[in-house]
């Protein structure tokens, strides 16, 4: 079986660094998106089997790029990661096509069972 593929949409490098370097330990095969323009492109082009996604980016929000992957006929499942941790957020995230939200800082277990549960 091949290496499941991961898109994660986010800008600050340091988290980055840190979550792709442990979801590479885990077995998965990262590529990184530093805009929602870019990870509205690379979920087109990469086909990932499974999106992460920041919700504050430079240019579009995550929610719009959200959206955007959606009305580009990407169905793979999206896990939204935001330091904001309201309710209402959580629902827009759904609202726009998410499958599932986590707050960071990012519990590594609780996301890996939560990327499992979905692909």
């Amino acid at each position: 079986m091949s290496e499941q593929q991961i898109l994660y949409v986010e800008d600050n490098e340091d988290n980055v660094y840190m979550l792709k370097r442990r979801l590479e330990r885990k077995g998965y095969q990262m590529h990184i998106a530093y805009t929602g323009e870019e990870g509205v492109e690379q979920a087109s082009s990469i086909k990932p089997d499974l999106i992460l996604m920041d919700l504050s980016l430079p240019g579009i929000s995550g929610f719009e790029a959200i959206v955007q992957i959606r009305a580009n006929g990407v169905e793979v499942p999206i896990i939204v990661l935001s330091a904001h941790a309201m309710d209402s957020y959580m629902d827009e995230a759904v609202a726009a096509g998410a499958n599932d939200f986590d707050t960071k800082p990012v519990d590594l277990k609780r996301l890996v069972q939560k990327i499992e549960s979905l692909i």
